[in-house]
């Protein structure tokens, strides 16, 4: 009896020590850094953030809260090395506290400095996305009308390299005439100017 008794002491001891361990151990565990928020839409967004260097962190956990609202939303995720979420099914026009915390074997570490965001109107988010459809038809048209452009400025530079040919073909042709042009009128002036022809030259008769 003595002996039992002796045993389950030294059992609840050891227990209550690995628990003060267990609990120690956790309480080291740094919470996360740099939490942000990005992307922020009427109904979505998402939250990031950055682990201690050295901490064993096999994943995280997420609490999202709206403000003066006791509601919250517990995400958890373990065995990733992610380091950001997807906050969905949000309200528009609304404010959010988020806090994230790191997961270890151990367990959990305190939570992170609340993260506060508001989420715009939809109307809003559809002005925004319908502006950057817009910029990028103005992109697309604008790269028409450059390619345009280079058409017709290749076009201009074909057509007068068209007519530059053809001007100096019909030069070419012109000069190489010339000389039996003035063999022509060389030939046809010493004829006209013989007394072989009655018709013509000086003794050209007047019958």
């Amino acid at each position: 009896s003595f002996c039992q008794r002796g045993c389950c002491h030294s059992l609840v001891a050891f227990v209550k020590q690995a628990f003060v361990s267990l609990c120690v151990f956790a309480d080291s565990l740094s919470p996360p850094v740099n939490v942000t928020i990005k992307e922020v839409k009427a109904n979505s967004a998402v939250v990031s953030w950055d682990i201690p260097e050295g901490d064993p962190v096999i994943g995280f956990a997420i609490t999202q809260q709206k403000k003066d609202v006791r509601m919250l939303r517990f995400i958890q995720e373990v065995n990733t090395t992610t380091r950001s979420c997807a906050l969905w099914d949000l309200e528009e026009e609304t404010d959010y506290i988020v806090h994230v915390q790191s997961i270890s074997m151990s367990g959990t570490s305190p939570l992170s400095e609340p993260l506060r965001f508001r989420t715009p109107k939809e109307a809003e988010t559809q002005a925004s996305k319908s502006k950057d459809e817009v910029t990028m038809e103005e992109v697309g048209q604008t790269t028409q009308l450059r390619a345009g452009e280079l058409i017709i400025i290749v076009v201009v530079l074909i057509m007068w390299a068209g007519v530059i040919a053809l001007f100096c073909r019909q030069y070419d042709i012109i000069k190489d005439n010339e000389p039996n042009n003035n063999k022509d009128k060389a030939k046809n002036s010493s004829e006209c100017s013989t007394p072989e022809h009655p018709t013509g030259g000086l003794l050209r008769s007047k019958v």
